[in-house]
């Protein structure tokens, strides 16, 4: 895997047309996992294909949705050695509660992003 700082705007664009279709229910997980205290920082890891990363919220197809979500925290990043830097991811982190952080986890990238959910 390489980690490719630029998405394709194709590839965002089916990102984004999957994201709308769970971005309530990563929103309501978000608040979850801040309001449990398990971290401050929800990372939502996402893919086509089954990953070890974080717990299984939707899989691709219970919702029209083409990719699998999986719910995980800054923590899991940093014990697993994906993010190595913990100041520098934190100063990148967007606000929680306007922002969706998904780690995109493709055959030809990895990539963090951060996408704003939908307004109401």
């Amino acid at each position: 895997m390489q980690n490719d700082p630029e998405l394709n705007p194709k590839y965002l664009g089916k990102i984004s047309s999957d994201f709308v279709k769970v971005a309530e229910l990563l929103k309501e997980a978000s608040y979850q996992i801040r309001k449990r205290e398990f971290s401050d920082f929800p990372i939502f890891p996402v893919s086509e294909e089954n990953i070890p990363i974080g717990n299984l919220l939707y899989e691709k197809g219970r919702m029209e949705n083409k990719m699998n979500y999986y719910a995980s925290f800054l923590e899991e990043f940093l014990d697993r050695k994906l993010v190595e830097e913990k100041d520098k991811f934190v100063e990148a982190y967007r606000d929680p509660d306007e922002f969706c952080c998904l780690f995109i986890v493709d055959q030809q990238f990895t990539n963090f992003i951060f996408i704003p959910y939908p307004e109401d």
